[in-house]
């Protein structure tokens, strides 16, 4: 008996030293995980678009004290590689009418301003947002004179206090700015938001064009008629 009494004591030290290496390697791992769970994404900003997107995260840092200058960073980033992506998805050519013009023939699939701000909001969705939230903004809604944007807020801040992304105006190069100092004057339609995010979910976003008109301007018309 006292052979087995033997055996089973050095089998619980063996037992007990190898709990102890799981809990120091836990410790040890640990942080690295956490790291890898708080920093999930990873954007590709070309290097003429990087300057610009530290100054956007500055100026969503700076909409509250509340925001983290992480998220604003990520937001800034996010926002400027899925612009240069769908620029070249879109085949970006001319000016922007004369790209309303191509996709209402057909010869191109995507490019509306409302489909711009769709595919951005979608992608920032994606950041699961805690210290900023994405509005959909429209300016002279229901005319041919119609444009989108996405506002970005402090949390829980109003509409016209946020810093307006808009992709359509520049040809597919991002414009950022007050949304209240702009010379078009957003409103928010949260509904449209909503009908984006749901569509999103099921995987159908804009599979179809709006209807639009032409304009004779180069302000945008958007998604009338849907």
């Amino acid at each position: 008996m006292i052979f087995p009494a033997c055996a089973m004591k050095s089998q619980i030290r063996s037992l007990s030293c190898f709990g102890a290496v799981l809990v120091i390697f836990g410790a040890w791992a640990r942080p690295a995980l956490g790291d890898q769970q708080q920093q999930p994404f990873s954007f590709q900003v070309q290097k003429g678009d990087s300057a610009k997107a530290e100054k956007l995260a500055d100026e969503l840092a700076s909409l509250s004290p509340k925001v983290k200058r992480e998220e604003a960073r990520l937001v800034a980033e996010c926002a400027y590689a899925t612009v240069s992506k769908l620029r070249r998805e879109y085949r970006m050519f001319g000016t922007p009418i004369f790209n309303n013009f191509l996709i209402y023939h057909g010869l191109r699939k995507r490019g509306y301003c409302y489909q711009w701000s769709e595919d951005l909001l979608i992608a920032l969705d994606k950041l699961k947002l805690t210290n900023l939230e994405l509005h959909w903004g429209e300016y002279d809604p229901g005319t041919w004179r119609e444009n989108n944007c996405i506002v970005v807020t402090a949390k829980g801040q109003p509409f016209k206090r946020g810093i307006m992304l808009e992709c359509w105006r520049h040809l597919g190069h991002l414009y950022c700015g007050p949304v209240a100092s702009d010379y078009e004057h957003y409103v928010e339609n949260s509904a449209y938001a909503r009908l984006v995010r749901n569509k999103a979910a099921s995987s159908k976003v804009s599979e179809h064009n709006h209807r639009v008109a032409f304009q004779r301007s180069v302000i945008a018309k958007g998604k009338a008629g849907d």
